[in-house]
């Protein structure tokens, strides 16, 4: 059979539920249209959430499955309640019907709970992607081919683990087990008006910032230098838009990467055309008569800019945890096996747990727990969830960064191979190996003729 006989194959990603299609390529990782999956180098990184080709497997699209009979009305009390409908929630819900098909499960989502890739939101600007676009499966069918009940635009006001309910805004739902998708927040500092500043954490937060950048190109300001503000900068100025990116640190990412790794990156911006002002606090921001903002840093420096998104950080809400009385550590508790909360009918997962401590804020393993809690539910024989430092892998196209492990602000780095286009850099405490980086840089762009 020829090449152009064989019908293009569809590969998914066991990580994050990226789709690679073979009739589409991935043009900005260097892949073109028509490229066989087989032929993808091995070195090749899923561009959402960075694991290898190894962890991508045939995907089929799977028949729905039959409501009738088998799923129950949401008020029932012994099926399975899922609180969020994000890649976490998503995820626990189809891990839970592949391993129970007839169970009970409701999706409950404050939003209108349509399925999309979260990590593409900080790339989507410069593809020219829409808040369309960026959905990969209307809800309710979703809803159809898993055979679960979704409750959009819900909120939730109350829990009860002793009456295993959950009183929300569309009324008293009943539950067997619950489990909880619902992320977390972004963090603004008070000297931010949230009315003035975008955040970009979910797609109505991003189809709103696209709505204000308009047809022209804007001044942006990104207030916050780490991974989403430097992925944001970096998809921005590639759509043609000015872009300054501010941070209290002297470099950008400089609180996850060693001096020498955060001078490229920095170096890479400058070349974009992207300005970078380090050890600068946002002291106010107002609005002038002209829509314009006024933004003014505690130096005095005063900066304009038509469009301003805050990238200051992630912040798991504590509220749900106190009305259902659970443990609560910089995130819902869970065991680190079962990822049980401290009642043993409540489970969580994704960016709202903490695992001894720390927060849990990547996509890599959501999968992963998703299918821990839905085999323990299930009451299936499984090892569990074992938690490992996820690969990082910034979505910034001009220079690749790679970090494994997990980095010790207080630990010594070591430089491995340092050259013009390559850095490699290994982070040593108390004689211990704990995290390495790798930085290549992808291309040059002159600054002064736009970015394509």
């Amino acid at each position: 059979m020829s090449e152009l006989a064989r019908d293009w194959q569809q590969f998914i990603c066991r990580a994050c539920g990226l789709i690679y299609d073979e009739e589409f390529g991935d043009p900005d990782s260097g892949l073109a249209p028509g490229t066989r999956f087989e032929d993808i180098p091995d070195d090749w990184a899923c561009p959402l959430c960075g694991v290898t080709k190894t962890d991508f497997e045939p995907y089929h699209k799977p028949e729905p499955v039959t409501a009738t009979g088998n799923v129950a009305p949401v008020f029932r009390e012994d099926g399975v309640v899922v609180v969020g409908a994000g890649t976490a929630g998503w995820a626990a819900a189809s891990a839970i019907r592949a391993a129970d098909p007839t169970v009970p499960l409701t999706v409950m989502s404050a939003s209108d709970a349509h399925r999309y890739h979260k990590p593409e939101l900080s790339v989507a600007v410069s593809r020219g992607m829409t808040a369309d676009s960026l959905v990969k499966e209307q809800a309710a069918d979703a809803a159809q081919r898993l055979g679960v009940e979704v409750v959009s635009d819900c909120f939730v006001t109350g829990v009860s683990p002793v009456l295993k309910q959950l009183r929300t805004t569309r009324g008293t739902f009943g539950y067997k087990k619950l489990v909880l998708a619902v992320g977390a927040r972004p963090s603004l500092p008070a000297v931010l008006p949230s009315s003035l500043c975008w955040r970009i954490n979910d797609l109505a937060g991003w189809a709103g910032m696209r709505k204000a950048l308009g047809q022209s190109p804007k001044q942006i300001a990104i207030i916050g230098a780490g991974m989403i503000g430097c992925e944001l900068a970096e998809d921005l100025r590639r759509a043609g838009h000015g872009v300054m990116l501010i941070d209290c640190l002297p470099l950008p990412l400089a609180a996850l990467l060693p001096e020498a790794a955060s001078r490229m990156l920095l170096e890479c911006q400058r070349n974009m055309g992207i300005d970078y002002f380090g050890h600068e606090s946002v002291q106010s921001i107002i609005q002038n008569t002209d829509e314009r903002k006024l933004i003014t840093t505690a130096s005095g420096r005063a900066l304009i800019a038509d469009v301003v998104i805050a990238a200051t950080g992630l912040a798991t809400d504590k509220r749900l945890a106190r009305l259902a009385g659970l443990d609560f550590d910089n995130g819902i508790v869970v065991d680190p096996c079962t990822l049980q909360t401290s009642d043993p009918d409540i489970y969580a997962l994704g960016d709202c747990i903490s695992i001894h401590g720390a927060a849990c804020r990547f996509i890599e393993p959501i999968a992963k727990q998703a299918t821990a809690i839905a085999n323990h539910i299930a009451g299936r024989a499984d090892t569990g969830y074992q938690h490992a430092p996820p690969v990082i892998k910034l979505k910034t196209r001009l220079l690749s960064i790679d970090i494994q492990g997990t980095p010790d602000r207080q630990g010594a780095w070591r430089t491995m191979t340092a050259q013009p286009d390559f850095l490699h850099m290994e982070q040593w405490t108390d004689s211990r190996h704990v995290a390495t980086i790798y930085l290549r840089k992808q291309q040059q762009l002159n600054r002064n003729k736009g970015i394509a």
